[in-house]
């Protein structure tokens, strides 16, 4: 059976539209009863999608949610969809973003939900005012739990136990995790499959805000602990850090991470990283702008109760170059 991944490359031959080819991909990752809403749910009526709110917890400046950004902005100028996306690492503030935008009478909402609890009142509040939302990134589990009409990420576990298992194949003893936000859903699944596929590891807590610091507590555990040969960092930037970290503690550290930018590119190419586990971020906020006019215009929905996948995929120094040149132009 042709992939879905197949199905969009040759879409792309024929050279249909961007959305079209998108919307051709979501098709085929539908099942049975993906014509069900889900629990909660306001009456739906058959209609135009004129505006979607993106709300994230991406930090200020966070390369990952700048790629997310230009998806969902993309996927709005093909769609004519007034796109605006807003973003607060603070659950309390992300969760006055997303009431914002349900009180502004948005036809459609993406949220990404890295604490699902504190988000809750306010997706089910958006479901009840029958505004259907996509989740991105975080919060598979509780996805459709609060109504949501599907989810589109990679599942951290698994991926984690992917990056885990290629460092462990890689002959590493003892692996260091770096967390880089408390209370982080996905970040804690990302490091307990990381654990489970490499055996047994060391958690580090750090705080994305404060770089400065992030490099300092690194540098601290591998001097404190000499037989620590790899690092796996969960975010591109403190992937940066994890590296001067290991050259100023002079440790013979082998560091991965998850997700790409530019600085990651370049520590591939330079052999400071050995990998980034890339979820194709961009996909993330592309699709499910096309998912939400689907069902607002068609009651499609996607995925038959299952997240769409956008990863794990691997990059290194064997594939790296082909995808630079697509995190320099902010699509990887």
């Amino acid at each position: 059976m042709m992939s879905a991944f197949s199905r969009l490359r040759r879409l792309r031959r024929l050279r249909l539209t961007p959305w079209l080819a998108a919307a051709a991909v979501l098709a085929a990752c539908s099942g049975p009863g993906s014509d069900a809403t889900g629990p909660g749910a306001a009456p739906v009526t058959v209609g135009t999608v004129r505006s979607v709110a993106v709300v994230t917890h991406g930090s200020p400046g966070d390369a990952f949610w700048n790629v997310v950004k230009n998806g969902a902005e993309a996927a709005g100028k093909d769609l004519g969809i007034r796109v605006e996306y807003n973003s607060a690492g603070d659950p309390t503030q992300q969760a006055k973003l997303i009431d914002n935008a349900v009180a502004q009478g948005v036809d459609g909402l993406v949220v990404s939900m890295a604490n699902p609890d504190a988000l809750r009142p306010s997706v089910e509040k958006a479901v009840a005012a029958g505004i259907p939302v996509v989740t991105i990134n975080s919060g598979e589990a509780e996805s459709a739990k609060f109504g949501a009409i599907g989810h589109v990420g990679q599942s951290e576990r698994q991926a984690g136990e992917a990056a885990g298992k290629r460092l462990a194949d890689a002959g590493k003893h003892k692996m260091l995790c770096v967390i880089h936000e408390a209370g982080n859903v996905g970040a804690n699944e990302r490091c307990a499959g990381a654990i489970q596929g490499f055996g047994s590891a060391t958690t580090l807590q750090v705080d994305i805000n404060n770089p400065t610091d992030v490099q300092s507590r690194i540098k601290g555990a591998l001097e404190a602990d000499r037989s620590i040969d790899a690092v796996l960092t969960l975010n591109s930037q403190i992937a940066a850090r994890a590296v001067d970290a290991v050259k100023e503690s002079k440790a013979s550290t082998t560091v991965a991470t998850f997700d790409l930018n530019s600085d990651v590119v370049s520590a591939i190419r330079a052999g400071n990283l050995v990998f980034a586990v890339d979820q194709q971020q961009y996909e993330q906020g592309y699709l499910p702008v096309v998912m939400l006019k689907l069902y607002k215009s068609n009651l499609n929905t996607v995925g038959g109760g299952h997240p769409v996948q956008t990863g794990p995929a691997f990059v290194d120094k064997t594939t790296v170059d082909a995808v630079a040149a697509l995190v320099g132009r902010g699509t990887r």
